[in-house]
């Protein structure tokens, strides 16, 4: 790709170009649509207030390529705070010159936001494209002080972009966008189960793990309040080494695990759900797979000893899915981790190839999983996030970013808005076995909004580690429809979420990662406030008179420090809460 130039405009196509300047009806707001390698190009837009669909349909190819859509869009950036994109990362305004991304079913989701002041949508985007790759430009021209971006993709029919540019908050916008993604399709069916906290083996033991000590954690976690167990990569080889050398059969090794199917029962039969790790995309240098497949792969990865195998190759497919079933079919696991779907993105060469080889791939193996278990569970994991993984998923998981609280809180609430139905999951929760317990129940309610998922030497934590991860489990799975399932707003992205909250009719959730008062809207019959921050005072105000109330505090552990009937003469509350605790309000 030629690089952009310096106002941000796309980078040339080399090729014959239709262009479009279009009228959007929105002051300020400069439309232009180009079709590459069509000799025309319609386009067609439907205005709703400050609600816009831009259709760009190109006609008339010109038989130099493939046809390719682009939509370029600009506004003054006047008052813009953060710029959000579903992977996170920092929330700086780019240049307009910044290398663009990519979005494609394999990685990314093709969706933003540019917030202002109050976390007010600026212009909130999405492209309709679910599958295909879409190449997206976004960022501050120096020249003329806007916002500029541009969206593009290969389609021999029209492209799609939908822009909000209603001033509401960014979070309803971009919840909103992945609505429209949902347009027509069947309604999801995502089990319980998916919504429940889960132990995960990787960072207690990495490959060092066994049936015996997979049954021994097991074992301490399910009296806690987990619902599911995971183990991680290790139980495919008795190498010890972070390499994917083995990687590709998908046998569970012998001197490990020797009885893989009874060692899954031992484990279902304490109350747990199984789940196992698969890293779809590998064949290693020392497997099976990797000498079959040699002349099949997108890429040598030597530094980690393995390949990426090619999706669009149907015997590479047919060996995936004959490998990942047998866990469910044969040794009766209850779900699957699939990791590292987006390496095959990072590796193509021709990317639209290898996105339709991914979206089969997984089409054809939640046809079979479902077949062998109806409500089987399957995690997927930033940046693979897009609409068009949400069929072969029941949960999206935060990118790994172990022993860092902010970094999970951010994650996980970035990816509520886009996760559409799927079960939101933190990356598992660890820490030193000296931890005091305060921490430890301040790393939990960073993830508050999210399913938890931990992973830790239990038989090494203290009674006072133990009761703060068991209190705030308990308050995760009674409030699961609350906390999880019910409409979420994460405020101030560009300070890094310092609230976090949620509201289901009159019942709503907050999480407070900062000093900051919290405004509470509408009538009150259930009222929680997480307290991450070391300043104890937390200001509520409502919007009404909220009536009487019952007002509980909790320390870290769920001992309570306060309880008392009250009913505030005015719209004002402040209570004191320690850090790593909650406070509860109720209506008698």
């Amino acid at each position: 790709m030629s690089p952009l130039s310096w106002d941000g405009s796309a980078p040339p196509s080399g090729r014959a170009e239709t262009t479009r300047e279009l009228d959007s009806g929105i002051p300020g707001l400069s439309l232009r649509a180009t079709a590459i390698g069509a000799r025309a190009l319609d386009v067609r837009i439907t205005r709703e207030d400050r609600l816009l669909l831009v259709e760009a349909t190109p006609a008339d190819p010109d038989g130099s390529g493939p046809v390719r859509v682009r939509v370029e869009w600009r506004l003054p950036c006047t008052g813009a705070t953060a710029l959000w994109t579903p992977n996170t990362g920092a929330r700086w305004l780019p240049p307009s010159w910044n290398t663009p991304r990519t979005a494609s079913l394999p990685s990314g989701a093709p969706i933003g936001s540019l917030v202002g002041a109050g976390d007010a949508a600026l212009c909130t985007f999405a492209v309709g494209e679910q599958v295909l790759p879409v190449s997206i430009g976004e960022g501050a021209v120096e020249e003329s002080g806007e916002f500029t971006w541009w969206a593009e993709h290969e389609t021999s029919g029209p492209l799609r972009l939908r822009l909000d540019l209603s001033g509401r908050h960014f979070a309803d916008t971009v919840t909103e966008m992945a609505q429209w993604w949902a347009q027509g399709r069947p309604p999801a069916v995502v089990p319980a189960l998916a919504f429940a906290p889960v132990f995960c083996t990787w960072y207690v033991r990495h490959l060092e793990i066994t049936a015996a000590q997979s049954e021994e954690l097991a074992a301490l976690a399910a009296p806690l309040g987990f619902a599911a167990f995971l183990v991680d990569d290790g139980w495919q080889t008795e190498e010890t080494s972070r390499s994917y050398a083995t990687t590709g059969d998908w046998q569970p090794a012998e001197g490990p695990f020797p009885d893989f199917a009874g060692h899954v029962k031992r484990v279902q039969a304490l109350g747990l759900a199984y789940l196992l790790w698969h890293a779809l995309p590998f064949a290693g240098d020392r497997s099976q797979a990797g000498r079959r497949f040699a002349d099949r792969v997108l890429a040598r990865l030597p530094q980690l000893e393995t390949s990426v195998l090619d999706p669009a190759d149907a015997e590479v497919r047919a060996h995936l899915v004959e490998r990942l079933s047998a866990s469910v079919e044969r040794y009766g696991v209850d779900g699957l981790k699939i990791d590292f779907i987006d390496t095959f993105a990072r590796h193509a060469t021709d990317h639209g190839a290898v996105a339709d080889g991914v979206q089969q791939l997984l089409a054809d193996l939640d046809a079979r999983l479902r077949a062998a278990r109806p409500e089987v569970l399957v995690e997927h994991r930033q940046p693979y996030v897009g609409p068009g993984l949400w069929p072969y998923a029941t949960m999206v998981r935060a990118t790994d970013c172990p022993h860092n609280a902010a970094e999970n809180r951010q994650r996980t609430a970035d990816l509520r808005l886009t996760a559409g139905p799927l079960a939101v999951h933190a990356d598992p929760l660890t820490w030193h076995p000296s931890e005091e317990p305060v921490e430890i129940a301040v790393l939990l309610q960073s993830v508050l909004f999210a399913t938890p998922q931990v992973s830790v030497d239990l038989a090494r934590q203290s009674p006072e580690q133990l009761a703060a991860l068991r209190f705030w489990l308990a308050v995760a799975r009674e409030h699961v429809e609350l906390l999880q399932r019910a409409a979420f707003r994460p405020h101030r992205p560009e300070l890094g979420y310092p609230l976090l909250a949620a509201r289901s009719g009159a019942a709503h959730a907050f999480g407070r990662y900062g000093p900051v008062p919290i405004a509470v809207a509408g009538p009150v019959e259930l009222l929680l406030v997480a307290n991450a921050d070391p300043d104890p005072l937390v200001r509520l105000t409502f919007d009404r008179a909220p009536g009487p109330l019952l007002l509980t505090v909790q320390d870290c552990l769920g001992a309570t420090v306060l309880e008392s009937a009250t009913e505030p003469g005015a719209t004002e509350l402040a209570v004191e809460v320690p850090r790593g605790g909650l406070l509860t309000l109720r209506r008698p």
